[in-house]
């Protein structure tokens, strides 16, 4: 754990204040559940809550099968990381942030495919040379709450109409896994 220097006071309501520089590197915004943790030494922790999280090796077995049926790689992403890794080594991408553009992708709940002559690419996690071909944003009880993506190989072009559906079926059956 690293010590950060600031110290906050609780109010009458027994609320405190994440300052705007830790909300900031952490990612944390308005509305975002945390979860709370204790230990013996009185310590009180806070961690983002990753509901998609909970379903890490459900959406790993998933991603596996998505995989082997498609031919294409699969990235499963929370909101902050990424959570499951198909067809790729796993040390690459798995725990890796989400890049900006993919955050934004989320953020307008609009999915993502690439097509002929695109010049933006999608490159979804933050450092890693890989792009999307196809992503769309996982929505549960009304809220985003992650993605699901194919990465492009080497020499992909366009994808068909069938990678997009899958990647929406995905997003939509995980989507109703977290509602359960």
């Amino acid at each position: 754990m690293k010590a950060t220097g600031i110290v906050r006071r609780i109010d009458d309501l027994g609320r405190v204040v994440i300052p705007k520089e830790i909300r900031r590197t952490m990612r944390i915004r308005e509305g975002d559940p945390l979860e709370i943790y204790t230990d013996n030494d009185g310590e009180v922790i806070f961690k983002k809550y990753s509901p998609i999280g909970e379903l890490g090796s459900f959406a790993a077995q998933y991603a596996e099968v998505l995989q082997r049926a498609s031919g294409h790689a699969v990235v499963v992403c929370d909101r902050d990381h990424v959570i499951a890794v198909a067809g790729l080594p796993k040390k690459e991408l798995l725990e890796r942030r989400v890049s900006p553009s993919l955050e934004e992708l989320m953020e307008t709940r609009h999915p993502y495919a690439l097509t002929d002559g695109e010049n933006s690419r999608l490159q979804p996690v933050e450092g890693v040379d890989r792009y999307a071909s196809v992503a769309a944003p996982i929505v549960a009880a009304g809220d985003v709450c992650g993605s699901i993506m194919f990465l492009s190989g080497e020499n992909d072009g366009a994808v068909g109409e069938a990678e997009v559906k899958l990647i929406a079926v995905a997003a939509g059956f995980l989507g109703k896994q977290m509602e359960e």
